[in-house]
């Protein structure tokens, strides 16, 4: 057999010893970056670091093997793993955040599962670096007395800046840079709780000299070309101030010995509105805040304790003016006063809309006497409450029958009920007679004319007495149906008549429940609780109660009403399909889960229109039905419907004959090669998922098409043997045009007919060579615990070289190609031996035949070997660890062709069938005869 047919033969006993596995593989995965970073750490303490600057675009790929094609997902966490993850996961390969934010750095996890295995969990550490606008601010000692500040002049200039990674500042005087130690009039510290966000320069005993331009330059050392900021400002002994055309402005008077001496000053203000008014809705209010002192002159601003100023509010230097204000406006302001010296200054004041709501009441009867009931000769207390803002402007006025009525000593009128809350009257009416029997109003107003009274009736009268709560004959339990519309129904008596309350109470676990629309309780006028869609949730006890307001204040009177909700079987699976070949046979199970009433569950069976099965449930939860010999009759769609008084819950399985779509393999290396100027070769891999399940696979549809356009170019790919699960199969593409890309569509085909369908696209790249490292490459570690002159080494397969012919030689010449990548200044050496036994299985030698050392650069690099070997050989790469970390070593895309090197290396066949294999042959197609063997440590 020629070579090619041996790399052949020894693909398919490599492909036949994973215990059927085939090139099924579980998921690796890494991660690419390319958009905007500025700068990219590698295996940075076990991690990666992707430096990127605020405001530029991440974009990280996830390139993931395996096979099947691994799901992807993105997570990311803030800070160490132990963080939460946040909702953005995403779930392609390419993660890409335009216009990325400080807050949006962390560390960013890809995760890669296809079902075989554990998942795959690579992560990379993004950093965000940014420098903000630098904050100046002058601050007087607090360790000294304020006589003494004035009396020794000393200053302190405050720099601060937000930035990452930590800012480095420095001072100028004029073009002078200060430093410490440099002018004793000068001390430049940190205050050590700051964690170096703040630079302090601190002028001692003001100088000549000191009168001058001061620059504070903050500067995160040109990272991701993040350019240096400068805040600065002038000290000077002018009276009047000075602004700089800097980022802030400062000016400092001095006269040694004028009287109008002026120093740094922080502010002061004065509000011009009392701290707390008192409006009507409606109404306009202008608030005036204004300076009193500041050097410099402070800038004014208005703020609200919570939540923003309203819409309608206008803000014009210090005076904030609310037009047409109403009660959700009403709230603390605030006028806020800084020019950076000192801490800001604040005042408040607090607007109070008027206004009244909620005005209720209740009767109580006499306390003295164990009766509910009001009679003649006893005591009656009706109170009123009501909500008043301000609750210290808040009247009540009360009438009997219209006519102002005034407190007495049997009618004692009381303004404030010390045994409720506030906003309370009460009249208590002492030794009741025929002729108090009458109408009661209380009427609750607030000093002003803009709010409605709120008025409020109560009649007292022999008719007047305390309510009853029954449940109507039959209306509990209440019986319904999920889904349904139920009224529950309290009659309630008594005059006035109390709101109902109504509540859910679970009997087992004795506690209070929610209510339907989420609440504790909910209240009724009419007695009536209405609920819509009923759902088998709600079932349970429900109580209703009398409230003591607009009613009689005595032990509410209690009722309960069952509810029962009936609903179908819930049952499992709803829905399965089920692939089986024709002959064969399959049981179909339909399990109830959960039903109400559970009585009287019946089954029914049916194909289409068709009935196969009827029965009722006795002490089992669930049915079956199994069809033997299947046929093209007996595919199609199977219901089982279990019924009980409430509907019919249904299982309904597919049963099918078709195929499971094709698996397409994204891991062949090189797919694309070039055979002519204006069109290019493509090898199509795939597998088929689980072949057994169903008919042999006669064929195979091809349908390919140009990205865009509509027609699909359709052909049949026979396959005359039955496939094994894991079998990879091979058609090459031909006649592709450069550079479009295309879309290819499998699908699988029975005697049952066409099965499930698979799509993919493929590309074009010029030259899939150039940049190996794009996909997956092998590389030695060179992190600790690895130490100098450690060696690793890979092993390829064994080959095989025969002649031709019973009488040629079998000295044949081959060309060995591969792409190596040796960048960094710990650098160490990359072997590669020819390893080989003599005839008659002579003693086995290895011989280097290329050597490479030191760094070569960033790119990668190829190199062509010519060999001829002699007999059986083998392949080694041998990689050599260098002095320290910074010396990984890769190697991508091996290659062994027969004949020697060329300058372009191509496939010499473009073959068109799946039965045929090109004379190229990459190593990585023998993942399982790989061997990677870490040698010892030198002694």
């Amino acid at each position: 057999m020629d070579f090619a047919c041996l790399l052949l033969w020894l693909l398919t006993l490599a492909l036949e010893s994973v215990s059927g596995q085939g090139v099924y593989a579980p998921p690796t995965v890494s991660i690419m970056h390319s958009g905007q970073a500025c700068n990219i750490e590698e295996e940075r303490y076990t991690e990666r670091v992707y430096t990127i600057r605020e405001g530029e675009t991440l974009e990280l790929t996830c390139l993931v093997r395996g096979h099947p094609r691994p799901q992807i997902r993105w997570t990311k966490t803030a800070g160490s793993a132990s963080d939460r993850f946040h909702d953005n996961s995403v779930f392609n390969e390419t993660l890409r955040i335009t216009k990325i934010q400080r807050h949006q750095g962390g560390r960013y996890y890809c995760k890669a599962d296809n079902g075989l295995s554990t998942p795959a969990i690579k992560s990379i550490r993004v950093d965000v670096y940014y420098l903000d606008d630098p904050v100046l601010t002058i601050h007087h000692s607090i360790g000294e007395a304020k006589e003494l500040f004035y009396f020794e002049r000393t200053v302190f200039l405050r720099c601060s800046v937000n930035s990452n990674p930590p800012v480095r500042y420095s001072w100028r005087r004029g073009r002078e840079i200060l430093s410490q130690g440099s002018d004793k009039g000068i001390e430049i510290y940190e205050p050590f709780f700051t964690q170096g966000e703040i630079k302090i320069l601190k002028l001692k005993n003001l100088r000549p000299l000191d009168y001058a331009n001061y620059s504070c330059i903050a500067s995160v050392r040109n990272v991701c070309n993040i350019p240096d900021k400068m805040v600065s400002f002038k000290l000077s002994n002018a009276t009047g101030p000075e602004h700089s055309t800097e980022k802030s402005g400062l000016k400092i008077d001095r006269d040694h010995q004028a009287s109008n001496q002026r120093f740094p000053a922080s502010p002061s203000i004065k509000l011009l509105v009392p701290e707390h008014i008192v409006v009507n809705p409606g109404d306009s209010l202008s608030m005036v805040c204004v300076t009193t002192g500041g050097d410099p002159p402070p800038t004014l601003t208005w703020i609200k304790a919570i939540g923003p100023l309203p819409k309608t509010s206008v803000l014009k230097g210090g005076t904030l003016t609310l037009h047409s204000i109403n009660v959700e406006e009403a709230g603390a302001y605030s006028c806020l006063a800084n020019n950076n010296v000192g801490n800001p200054a604040k005042k408040s004041s607090t607007i109070t809309v008027r206004a009244l709501k909620k005005g209720r009441f209740w009767i109580t009867p006499d306390p003295y006497h164990d009766d509910d009931n009001i009679q003649i000769g006893r005591e009656v207390k009706i109170s009123c409450q009501v909500e008043a803002i301000p609750p210290d402007e808040l009247t009540f006025s009360w009438f009997k029958n219209g006519r102002p009525l005034r407190s007495s000593e049997r009618m004692v009128i009381s303004t404030t009920d010390p045994d409720v809350s506030p906003g309370t009257t009460s009249l208590d009416i002492i030794d009741l007679r025929f002729t108090d029997f009458g109408t009661y109003t209380c009427v609750a107003s607030l000093n002003s004319q803009a709010v409605p009274d709120i008025s409020i009736d109560v009649n007292i009268s022999s008719s007047t007495v305390p309510p009853t709560l029954s449940v109507p004959k039959g209306r509990s339990p209440m019986v319904t149906r999920e889904g349904d519309t139920v009224e529950l129904q309290c009659l309630v008596s008594g005059k006035p008549k109390p709101i109902i309350l109504w509540s859910r109470f679970d009997k087992e676990k004795e506690k209070e429940l929610p209510m339907p629309d989420g609440t504790m309780q909910m209240e009724s006028y009419d007695g009536l609780l209405r609920i819509v869609n009923v759902s088998r949730d709600m079932n349970g006890i429900y109580k209703c109660q009398t409230s003591q307001y607009n009613g009689f204040n005595v032990k509410p009177r209690e009722a309960a009403v069952q509810l029962i909700v009936q609903y179908p079987p819930s049952v499992e699976p709803t829905f399965l399909e089920i692939r089986q070949g024709q002959g064969r046979s399959i049981t179909m199970t339909c399990r109830v889960l959960k039903a109400y009433p559970t009585r009287v569950l019946t089954f029914e069976w049916k194909l289409g229109n068709k009935i196969l099965l009827t029965g009722r449930f006795e002490s089992q939860d669930y049915t079956q039905i199994r069809v033997d010999n299947l046929s093209k009759d007996s595919y199609g769609v199977y219901n089982c419907s279990i019924i009980n008084e409430a509907g019919a819950g249904t299982c309904s399985f597919l049963v099918t004959g078709k195929a499971y779509p094709p698996e397409f393999y994204y891991d062949t290396p090189n797919p694309l090669w070039q055979n002519r100027a204006r069109v290019y070769s493509y090898m199509l891999q795939w597998t088929q998922m689980n072949p057994n399940a169903v008919d042999r696979i006669l064929a195979y549809r091809l349908g390919i098409r140009q990205t865009g356009q509509q027609r699909w170019w359709e052909q049949e790919i026979s396959m005359n043997t039955m496939i094994q699960s894991g079998e990879l199969i091979t058609h090459n593409l031909t006649e592709l045009l450069k550079p479009e890309a295309y879309e290819v569509r499998l699908t699988p085909i029975t005697r049952f007919g066409e099965g499930d369908s698979t799509i993919r696209v493929i590309k074009y790249t010029d030259a899939p060579m150039t940049n190996p490292h794009l996909g997956f490459y092998m590389y030695i570690e060179t992190s600790r615990p690895r130490t100098e002159g450690e060696k690793a080494r890979l092993l390829s397969p064994i080959f095989s070289t025969l002649p031709k012919n019973p009488y040629g030689s079998i000295n044949s010449a081959y060309c060995v190609s591969f792409y190596y990548n040796m960048y960094g200044k710990h650098i160490g050496t990359l072997n590669v031996f020819l390893r080989f036994k003599g005839f008659k299985g002579s003693t086995v030698t290895e011989n280097l035949i290329w050597t490479m050392s030191g760094n070569q650069g960033e790119q990668w690099m190829h190199a062509n070997i010519n060999i001829n070997p002699s007999g059986t050989f083998q392949l080694i790469f041998e990689g050599i660890r260098g002095p320290s970390i910074e010396g990984d070593i890769a190697i991508d895309d091996v290659t062994v062709t027969e004949g020697e090197c060329r300058k372009v290396d191509q496939p010499v066949n473009n073959l068109k069938t799946g039965g045929e294999a090109s004379v190229l042959i990459h190593l990585w197609l023998f993942p399982v005869t790989l061997l990677i063997a870490m040698l010892s440590h030198r002694r």
